[in-house]
Order: structure tokens, then sequence, then C-alpha cells
């Protein structure tokens, strides 16, 4: 019953804000005075005025130049700074009050990197509503439901496969049922992994994901892996050991699953600490370079695991708008994690951390492409906040500020051939916006200070912002 009573909130507020919102779809939208970061360079546009007409950007200039059609909504600008809207390239939605959340905090964009079959068929009934206007939530790219081995070491609530032919299957089967691309797993056998490269590209579909025990990380760019998560098999690939590293962890995570498998990753990427070989490193980015192959590293997931004093946690203000249910399976991820390190990772999680930090810089400084993605809901990562915090770490790692905005705007357009309508703040693309208090350039942490977000041209202020922050919070209170 408390589960019926939160959807009726959230979905109660979604309707009025639906509302609200096409009233507003016809008139044109001018925002005087801003400050532009478009991302195409790092120089900012001062005293801009931009036309928005329907969901596009109809001009856009220095205010005394444009002249604004008239019978307009005008927002001024005036001390703000707007930027393309934000990306969450790595994000996994289970609850509705979670599309509140993206927008919220400017996110207008999702990588869905999948879930269960249940999960996909909500996924694809939101993502319907969101597209017809009745449901306020991001653009969302879905894999489906992740492929991984066998059901007894797999990921339980995958597609499991048992072989090349169960693997062909699945990459079909997610074709017929709309997935974007396919999302491949740690558990999959090799046989398997290459099964579902071939098969994929004959679909015409992209694969992403996991780089799986069974294969290195240059034997999955070569396949054609368009994008690799968390920097599985990478750090360890960067050894002057890596054979040896790769072929110890394989051995481990054979019969077992995930947590054995982050275990395994952890232990290999703490021998690569005393072992990591620059030209090793320096072969291998070229080679992701060559391959046009993305790195989508989770940061925020990475400093998570370093900090292992649940204070740090429990005290998050943010935990308001995370449902019980997801709260109480934190506690039990972690605890799983943890209980399949070694010992000698506790007093080395901040050293591999910080090592992990300048393998992001060596492969940005190597032309390697970037994208910025949380792992939404994972453990104490929250819907579009996090988003921020990883903007944060990218530049920790050594990214300028400018070059962190790309990997949640203009890369995520180009990884998709988008470009022509996203990504960037310029005439003819789609209007995707966020309004800032505050200049992301010289402090990304300013991406949190949203003043407005415009969604498909419709202008959402802070303060029905809030309101939506508001009924998420009380949604998830009933549940």
């Amino acid at each position: 019953m408390m589960i019926v009573i939160a959807l009726l909130i959230i979905f109660a507020l979604s309707t009025f804000l639906v509302a609200q919102l096409k009233g507003e779809a016809k008139i044109p939208l001018v925002i005087t005075h801003v400050t532009v970061v478009d991302t195409t360079g790092a120089r900012l546009i001062r005293d801009t005025t931009v036309v928005i007409v329907g969901d596009r950007i109809k001009e856009i200039g220095t205010t005394d130049n444009v002249k604004a059609p008239k019978d307009v909504k005008r927002f001024d600008g005036s001390g703000k700074f707007l930027i393309p809207g934000l990306w969450d390239m790595h994000a996994h939605i289970s609850y509705m009050e979670f599309l509140a959340l993206f927008i919220a905090n400017g996110v207008t964009g999702i990588r869905e990197m999948g879930g269960n079959p249940e999960e996909f068929v909500q996924l694809k009934e939101w993502r319907k509503q969101i597209a017809n206007g009745t449901l306020i939530g991001p653009r969302i790219f879905a894999a489906g439901v992740i492929v991984d081995g066998p059901r007894k070491i797999g990921r339980r609530t995958s597609l499991n496969v048992e072989n090349a032919i169960e693997a062909r299957q699945a990459v079909d089967n997610l074709k017929q049922q709309g997935a974007d691309f396919i999302k491949v797993y740690s558990m999959l056998p090799r046989e398997s992994y290459f099964a579902v490269a071939e098969q994929a590209k004959k679909q015409g579909l992209s694969f992403a994901g996991h780089v799986p025990a069974s294969v290195t990380a240059s034997e999955a760019s070569d396949a054609g892996q368009k994008s690799l998560e968390h920097l599985f098999g990478v750090v360890s690939a960067c050894s002057k050991n890596a054979d040896a590293l790769h072929d110890e962890a394989n051995a481990t995570v054979a019969k077992s699953g995930l947590s054995v498998f982050v275990g395994a990753e952890i232990r290999t990427e703490l021998k690569t600490l005393d072992t990591y070989d620059d030209k090793n490193a320096a072969a291998l980015f070229a080679h992701f370079v060559k391959n046009g192959t993305w790195q989508t590293p989770t940061l925020v997931g990475w400093q998570n695991l370093a900090m292992t004093d649940d204070r740090y946690f429990l005290n998050d203000s943010r935990l308001k708008y995370i449902p019980r249910e997801r709260k109480d399976s934190w506690k039990v991820q972690k605890a799983a994690l943890l209980k399949g390190f070694d010992p000698e990772y506790f007093p080395e999680r901040q050293r591999l951390f910080e090592a992990q930090l300048r393998l992001i810089r060596a492969m940005h400084k190597s032309g390697v492409k970037l994208l910025a993605g949380t792992d939404t809901a994972g453990l104490y990562e929250y819907p579009g906040f996090s988003l921020h915090d990883e903007l944060a770490l990218l530049v920790k790692a050594g990214l300028t500020p400018v070059d962190a905005l790309r990997c949640a705007t203009r890369n995520p357009a180009e990884y998709f051939g988008l470009l022509d309508s996203l990504g960037t703040v310029e005439k003819g693309k789609i209007a995707d916006l966020v309004l800032l208090d505050g200049n992301p350039l010289e402090e990304i942490r300013n991406t949190r200070r949203i003043a407005a977000v415009v969604l498909g041209g419709k202008l959402i202020p802070r303060s029905t912002l809030d309101e939506m922050l508001s009924g998420v919070e009380t949604s998830v209170e009933t549940k």
C-alpha cells in the first residue's frame, strides 16, 4: 500500500509539472545577458542572447544584435552561465523517482547500462512517456538486459549464456526487444564474448560494458567494444607483468561471481602499483586511440570503495532521496565487496585510488576519449548528484574544468553520433541546457549551482526543481 502511495505522489507531481510545461511549449523562450560556455572551446561568450523556439536554439548572439520574436517568455541570464545539458554515461534506473533527481541536477540525458528483464520493460514504458510528454525525465539510451556468463557464476538476473550460440541469440533477442546497444558483463566466457561482438556488429548495434575476466582490455578494444567501464582490466594491463596478472585474475574468478571478480581486479591493481610500466601504458592507450575505444572510469565509485568509514556515507544529506530498500541493499553490497578484498587492500586503498587518478590523467593526455559516468545507483551513488562528484574527480585527476565538462556534454553527443543536435550550445541544436549561478570553468563545482534547467526548450526554474526534489523526498519516505 505504501509503495502505491509513493508512486501516486511522484506521478501526481510529474503530471502537474508536465501540464505546466505544456502550457509554455509553444511560447518562444529568450535568455538574455547570459554567459555561454558552449564546450567547443575554453572561452566564454559573454552578454549573449539565446532564442529558443520549440525544442531548438533558433538564434544565438550578442544581446545587442539578436532580435527576439514578440510574445516570448524571457529569462534574465545576467550573472549566469549557460552550459549544455549534462549526461550520466553510466547509470541504472530502478525507481521512477530517479528520473526527477536527474533533471533536478541538470542531467538531461543518460546511458542506462542495463538491469533485469522486468526493469527493462518498465524503463521502456517510462521512456515512451518521456517521449510523448506525459512524464518528465532525461533522454535515455538503454542497453536493456545485461549479457553475462552461465547462471551458476554470472549475474543471475541477466541474460545468462552458456556458449557462443546462446550469446548470438541473446544479441538477437535484445535487438528485437528494443535495446539501443549491448552491455557485456564480468563472467562472460571468452567464446561467448567474441560471439556477442560479432553478432552485435551484424545487428548494427554497438556493445559496451565490463572487460570480462576472460579477455584483456586490448582484446576488448580490438573486438570493437565501444566503451570500457570502471577501468576493469585497464590498470593491470599497464603492468610490466600484465599477462601474468591477467591469467592469475582469470583463474581466480573462473568459478565465482561478481564479488570475487571485483576482489581479483583489486588484487591485480594493487600489484600494478609497484610494477607500472610507462611503455606498456603508452602502447595500450595508443591502441585505444587507434580503435576509438572510449573509457568510462566511474571514479566516484572507486572513491567510495577507498572510504571504508561508514560515517562518511551515513551523514550524507542526499540519503533522503533514496528509497529505504536501496539504502539497505547498499549495506549488504558493501559488506559483500569488502569481504572479497585481501587484507592488504585496506592500508593501500587511498594509494590505489590516487594511482587510478594518475591513470586517467595519462589516458587523457594520450588522447583517449573519456565519458563521465557514475554507476548510479550503485554503492552510495546518487542519481544526478553524483555526476557532479564525478566531474570534480575528473578535474582532480588532471583534466581542466572545460575538459571535464566535455566528458558530460560534447563527448556523449559524439559517442552517440549526435553532435549535429546535442552536446554544445549552438544554433540549430536541441535546447537541453543548464543555467548556473557560477562559472564552471573557474570552479567545476559550480555545475552544482543550478538556477534553471531547459529541457527540450522548456524552462524549469529553480523553484520548480526544488518542488521536484521535495516530491521525491516525500515519495521515498512512504516506501
